[in-house]
């Protein structure tokens, strides 16, 4: 049966090559970019594939996330599976309109929005895929709502190691649901890696396959709140701190807060 899917950041890398093996499939996705003109590109290219509908929104602006979260709400009484793939490593200002840090708003908080306000319309047994890394840093929750001036791999490991957090914790919060993290592989060829490393990368399909597969195979069936690292091929733990229940209640707690200052929640 084909099922509706929304995947962020799908203009171009693990996004863009997972939302074709997607359609492949025969499965509608909505695809999501920061950019107008790239994602029109993209609809254009992916549209005579299969089927596909868009949303513009600069996940930095939390606003912005909220808007699209209820455009998406209205026009859809049930989605299957959020992809939450977009992400961040490097940029020239690190500190989004609101005053935060871009990657914790990007990677952590706008993922946690979104998914929070699309509750309403997911199924049961609706999968919520979050991208994890082998990246993860240790950080306290008060953390997310504060900017500081991390380095580029300090933030972008801090961020991770939330988003993994906050997805163990939602799956107890919504055992309807399924909620998994999932790290595509250290050091693919995305233009991510390419820029914060300077090097080719790995093939990038082997992080849209395992996107596809925690998306849709029944090898994922029983795999909420669970962690998949793709580099060992197999599930298997989190940072410690990702794994402590009170540490994720606590990552959700805060940006609650924060949502609510910024009349978000």
């Amino acid at each position: 049966m084909s099922k509706t899917i929304l995947l962020t950041g799908a203009t171009d890398g693990l996004g863009l090559r997972a939302a074709e093996l997607i359609i492949e499939q025969d499965h509608k996705v909505i695809l999501h970019g920061r950019r107008a003109d790239r994602l029109a590109e993209v609809v254009s290219d992916l549209s005579a594939k299969g089927d596909v509908d868009s949303y513009c929104c600069d996940l930095s602006d939390l606003t912005e996330v909220a808007k699209m979260a209820t455009k998406l709400g209205e026009a859809y009484s049930s989605i299957d599976v959020i992809i939450n793939n977009a992400g961040v490593l490097k940029a020239n200002n690190t500190k989004t309109t609101q005053g935060l840090e871009l990657r914790f708003v990007v990677n952590t908080i706008a993922p946690y929005l979104l998914t929070k306000m699309l509750m309403p319309v997911l199924r049961t047994n609706s999968r919520v895929v979050n991208l994890s890394s082998a990246a993860q840093t240790p950080l306290d929750a008060s953390e997310i709502s504060i900017f500081a001036d991390y380095t580029d791999m300090g933030a972008y490991a801090r961020s991770k190691l939330a988003i993994t957090a906050w997805t163990k914790r939602m799956a107890h919060h919504y055992p309807e649901q399924l909620f998994v993290s999932v790290n595509p592989g250290s050091l693919l060829g995305t233009k991510m890696v390419k820029e914060g490393f300077g090097i080719e990368g790995e093939d990038i399909m082997i992080g849209a396959d395992i996107i596809t597969r925690a998306a849709l195979s029944d090898e994922f069936n029983d795999a909420t709140g669970l962690y998949y690292d793709n580099d060992a091929k197999s599930f298997g733990p989190a940072h410690n701190l990702a794994e402590d229940t009170v540490f994720g209640q606590t990552v959700i707690d805060e940006m609650e807060t924060l949502l609510k200052a910024l009349n978000l929640a």
